[in-house]
């Protein structure tokens, strides 16, 4: 096979595993509020998307370095699998800790195919061609973010939410006769590759690296204790799991990010403190909107889903922008982080029942335009500093900081809806504060978004 056929085997195979990821997390989003309900779930309703996120999170560390070591194909079989269980755990499940099962399950699988994309476009692509090719990454969610709030919506009416897990279960054949071949071909990278020279403080430089799976397991062990404690309605309990959350997570996280993240240090380090707050902004907005509607406005499971279809196709929109527009990163992210702001802020009238949910559809259209330009914008900056041979190292610490993220805001999200569920507060009070504390984290990364630049500027 030529290196043309087989870049055009490759690109169609990781939009193939992107269109599955974002088809299965939009449908999950319309469909939990359903679930919750029939599962008796709503104190761990945060939980089914933390602990996907989480699972994730481990899985980019540990497929990454994989596909640095091995090459992108033995992780991206591993990841097929996983994933596939975790549907069946989740379309089976009698319970809502049986369901979080299934989402760990799923968000292994997730994460690894995440990073596997990442490393397949470092690798198989020039510089220059890659702010096209993750463009087409984002345009994968297309069809999936039409398509799957309405269908979900659909079917968990007409024929309940388990077939939101089981249906995707055809796809998984026709995503390994696609991908798995081009992978295979790439191989592992050469023995040069792989010792390669300080890149000045970036994380991503040193010659004999340690393994770093051991630090994504105690930050996830430790975040998930930290979101226990924000889910118990006990205060000895909380702090008897809060300490040590931090405690574990806090020294693992800053080993798994680039070195000067916390301080958003230009290059490499900004642009991952960017895609966290990107995350916990955005999916601050869309996660919670769903439940918005359906409890305090009564509307059905598939009007629900409508409404977030703004924000994930607009995404695409921004993603294209950020591509062609030719504006330096640090301007893109910039006007991407003053756009989520402004949505993720207005999305506040969702709380508001006599506010007709049109207007909270434009504003997770603005939303989702201002996520779209700061992911392309942040993965283009981060990949093009990439040494060779540890494109897998970038790709997992932009996949950490985007687990971390939607695991973050899922947890303090999850803790007002548990608040609430326990009368501490009302349901719409709550997600008042959930949609502000978004908007205030969208203006941080607008804060540092200048210093987010690419290998050339």
């Amino acid at each position: 096979m030529s290196r043309a056929s087989t870049q055009r085997a490759l690109a169609t195979g990781l939009i193939m595993a992107v269109t599955l990821n974002a088809f299965e997390a939009v449908a999950v989003v319309t469909a939990m509020p359903a679930i919750s309900s029939e599962l008796d779930g709503d104190r761990l309703y945060g939980a089914a998307f933390s602990a996907y996120m989480l699972a994730s999170l481990v899985a980019l560390v540990v497929s990454g370095e994989q596909a640095d070591r091995r090459g992108p194909a033995v992780p991206f079989l591993s990841a097929v699998g996983i994933f596939t269980a975790g549907l069946v755990v989740a379309g089976l499940a009698p319970s809502m800790p049986v369901l979080l099962a299934g989402r760990v399950l799923q968000g292994a699988g997730a994460g690894a195919l995440a990073s596997v994309a990442y490393v397949g476009i470092g690798r198989a692509w020039p510089a220059e061609e890659q702010p096209r090719l993750f463009a087409l990454l984002s345009t994968a969610w297309v069809v999936p973010s039409l398509v799957a709030p309405l269908a979900a919506g659909w079917i968990t009416e007409e024929l309940g939410w388990r077939w939101v897990f089981l249906g995707l279960l055809p796809l998984v054949p026709v995503l390994l006769l696609l991908a798995a071949r081009p992978l295979i071909a790439l191989g592992p990278p050469s023995p040069s590759e792989r010792r390669v020279s300080p890149t000045g403080g970036t994380g991503v430089g040193d010659e004999t690296p340690a393994a770093r799976w051991p630090f994504a397991v105690r930050l996830a062990i430790g975040s998930a204790l930290v979101l226990a404690a924000l889910q118990s309605g006990s205060v000895l309990v909380a702090a008897a799991f809060l300490f040590p959350g931090f405690a574990l997570a806090g020294p693992a996280l800053i080993r798994l990010l680039p070195d000067g993240t916390l301080q958003a240090r230009p290059g490499i380090p900004a642009a991952v403190a960017a895609r966290l707050c990107v995350n916990i902004a955005f999916f601050g907005c869309d996660t919670f909107v769903p439940l918005a509607a359906t409890r305090l406005h009564g509307t059905s499971t598939l009007v629900a889903g409508s409404v977030i279809v703004g924000g994930s196709l607009v995404w695409t929109v921004g993603a294209v922008f950020s591509a062609r527009a030719g504006w330096p990163a640090g301007r893109a992210a910039r006007l991407g982080f003053a756009a989520l702001a402004a949505g993720t802020a207005g999305t506040i009238v969702v709380v508001v029942s006599s506010i007709p949910l049109w207007v909270t559809f434009l504003t997770c259209a603005v939303s989702g335009f201002g996520i779209g330009v700061v992911f392309n914008t942040t993965s283009v900056a981060a990949m093009s500093q990439a040494p060779k041979g540890r494109e897998g190292l970038v790709g997992s610490q932009l996949g950490v900081a985007d687990a971390l993220g939607v695991a973050t805001i899922g947890a303090v999200g999850g803790a007002m809806v548990g608040a609430a569920d326990r009368g501490v507060l009302g349901l719409g009070p709550a997600l008042a504060l959930v949609f502000l504390l978004a908007s205030a984290i969208a203006l941080l990364g607008a804060s540092f978004a200048p210093r987010v630049r690419t290998a050339t500027s």
